[in-house]
């Protein structure tokens, strides 16, 4: 019976250790995280050029990897998730990275259209622009596209953060500014920006007393739509002043 007892005392000391190291890991590994995909989201990020940036970098030999796109497809509402652009062989806009891993577009003309060669066969080899661009691309392909890379890190550290924000939202203890399901909505903000709030409020700065009143879950919808949609007006405002190699999109 002794040795039954005393069970409890020994389990939890090590589950307060395990819960401490959690928030501390909580505490100091969101916002880690958080800083280096804004940092590499933002050095991926397209970045709209001009015809002329593209005949330059094609005279350089810069351009690692290309593709001619009808516009950008934003059918995905991840906050993590990268533009892509819409693949179209006729299309006007042409996407293409450099060895730096910046990504930049460009609105050019469609390309050429190729005569029937006079056997009953068809070529499908491009031609004009086309064929510079695949000459440029063609020496880097062995070595791999570093824009590439990076996209693909920055959208494994945003799963990273989510998973780590909604395993602590779903599994962990009770929020004490708002509900489970107020939370929820807000971390879908664009940008990360409701993890960070969520971090902020109830790791950093949370209440010295739960408040009355907790935010429920359509109080939580309600920021999601307001918050939302001043976020994306203030980052409209911002590429207007500073422009887009400042605030790319």
């Amino acid at each position: 019976m002794a040795e039954l007892s005393a069970s409890p005392s020994v389990s939890r000391p090590f589950g307060d250790r395990w819960r401490g190291v959690v928030s501390i890991a909580l505490r100091w590994g969101l916002p880690l995280l958080w800083v280096l995909w804004a940092s590499l989201a933002w050095w991926v990020a397209p970045r709209e050029a001009t015809a002329g940036q593209l005949d330059r970098d094609l005279a350089a030999g810069r351009v690692v990897t290309f593709q001619r796109a009808s516009g950008w497809a934003d059918d995905d509402p991840y906050w993590g998730s990268r533009g892509q652009p819409r693949y179209d062989p006729q299309g006007a806009m042409i996407a293409w990275s450099v060895p730096n891993g910046h990504v930049r577009y460009a609105f050019v003309e469609p390309p050429e259209e190729q005569a029937e060669p006079t056997g009953s066969q068809s070529t499908d080899r491009p031609t004009g622009l086309d064929a510079r661009l695949a000459a440029s691309a063609g020496p880097w392909q062995s070595a791999g596209a570093v824009a590439h890379r990076l996209a693909d890190a920055a959208g494994l550290l945003a799963g990273a953060v989510t998973l780590l924000w909604l395993v602590r939202l779903v599994v962990g203890a009770p929020p004490l500014v708002g509900n489970r399901w107020f939370w929820y909505w807000i971390g879908l903000l664009p940008f990360g920006v409701g993890v960070l709030a969520w971090s902020y409020r109830e790791i950093w700065r949370p209440p010295p007393v739960p408040p009355a009143v907790r935010g429920s879950g359509w109080r939580g919808a309600g920021w999601l739509l307001l918050a939302g949609v001043g976020i994306v007006l203030l980052v409209s405002v911002a590429r207007a002043l500073f422009g887009g190699s400042v605030v790319p999109g």
